[in-house]
């Protein structure tokens, strides 16, 4: 299914590529009334490196860049709390008040019953979005030193004119070196309705789509970011959600015949706070379905889908098995839902333990 270097022969187990932004929480409340924010780091590239350190117990970094002030240097903190490694940030000067770059900010509404979760960025001129091609030594890091594994996706190809050739430079590296690439497609329609909507989406995924080993994004992200149409059909929802996938794959692995696996998460939305779900993958013709949990609750939704990315991407490295894969990538993403923040506070026991069909009673 996928060649994964050997662990000896490499300092890392996976590399990221994307922007963090402090994320500004204002808890139980709205951020239009809000008095006070819990401050976390968060990036749908960076999310995954993370979970695969403090789940998984992983080797990863991230390939990044901070404006070089206090808000930078708190963002290096919370990183290296959670155990990536930072020798990738690239430092840009700060000119007093962010004329030209400065840190993305997030300010990240949970939700609760009715009332969906909200996120608010105000990341323009950021110092991640501005990253060239050649700022970073990319044989370096996948040659010289040797990476397993590329993660990175479609919320920084969207950050600016530059960022899908940043994107194009690490995985033409990657693939030099051997070193699987993932991509998550994470289609944000505010992030390019200003630069082309759809259509711009659709020409930068499409394009660097042809380095991907391993596809991961919902239907909706499918069609809005690689065109891919599936017609409905009169079943259930939780069905017709899986007889869409299988279908999208059909279609999608007919263009791309270089995605060695395929995989998305499956949620239907009852409400902010109880969620269907589940996940399915692709790999050599086969369907691997992970247990379906109707009735999920959830404390705080964001980041959940980069917890699965980051549970399947352990379990194809260390298993190999497709079953297995998407079994870790939902029970961890179900799990980061029920803490605040968007990265995972569960660990690997708690994992394996919803996977063999724990329930919640007190440990003690």
């Amino acid at each position: 299914m996928l060649s994964v270097r050997p662990a000896q022969e490499c300092r890392y187990d996976l590399v990221s590529l994307g922007e963090i932004m402090l994320r500004l929480d204002p808890g139980e409340g709205r951020v239009r009334t809000a008095r006070s924010f819990r401050a976390w780091e968060g990036g749908g590239e960076y999310n995954v490196a993370r979970g695969l350190r403090r789940c998984f117990g992983m080797r990863t970094a991230v390939v990044t860049a901070f404006a070089d002030n206090e808000v930078g240097r708190l963002l290096e903190d919370l990183v290296l709390q959670g155990g990536v490694d930072t020798s990738f940030v690239r430092w840009l000067p700060y000119d007093g008040i962010g004329r030209a770059v400065r840190n993305g900010l997030n300010f990240t509404e949970r939700g609760f019953g009715v009332r969906g979760a909200v996120g608010t960025s105000d990341r323009g001129h950021s110092a991640a979005s501005q990253l060239r091609p050649d700022d970073v030594d990319w044989d370096h890091i996948f040659g010289t030193l040797g990476a397993r594994w590329l993660h990175t996706g479609g919320i920084y190809a969207a950050l600016s004119e530059t960022t899908p050739d940043v994107i194009e430079a690490a995985m033409s590296a990657a693939r030099r070196h051997g070193t699987v690439i993932s991509y998550d497609l994470n289609y944000r329609p505010s992030l390019w309705k200003a630069v082309g909507g759809k259509e711009r989406a659709q020409e930068v995924n499409r394009r660097l789509a042809r380095y991907v080993d391993v596809m991961i994004g919902n239907e909706e992200d499918f069609t809005a970011s690689l065109g891919f149409e599936v017609p409905g059909t009169d079943e259930s929802l939780s069905t017709l959600e899986v007889a869409n996938f299988r279908r999208m794959i059909e279609e999608v692995t007919k263009e791309y015949g270089n995605f060695a696996v395929v995989a998305t998460t499956l949620r239907t939305v009852r409400s902010a706070t109880v969620n269907d779900w589940g996940a399915i993958a692709w790999a050599d013709g086969t369907f691997a379905e992970a247990t379906h949990r109707p009735g999920l609750e959830i404390l705080d939704r964001v980041g959940g889908g980069d917890s699965f990315a980051s549970g399947l991407i352990y379990g194809l490295i260390t298993t190999g098995d497709l079953g297995t894969a998407v079994e870790y990538g939902a029970a961890h993403g179900a799990l980061a839902m029920t803490t605040p923040g968007d990265t995972s506070m569960a660990s690997l026991k708690e994992v394996e333990a919803l996977m063999r069909g724990g329930g919640a009673r007190v440990q003690r």
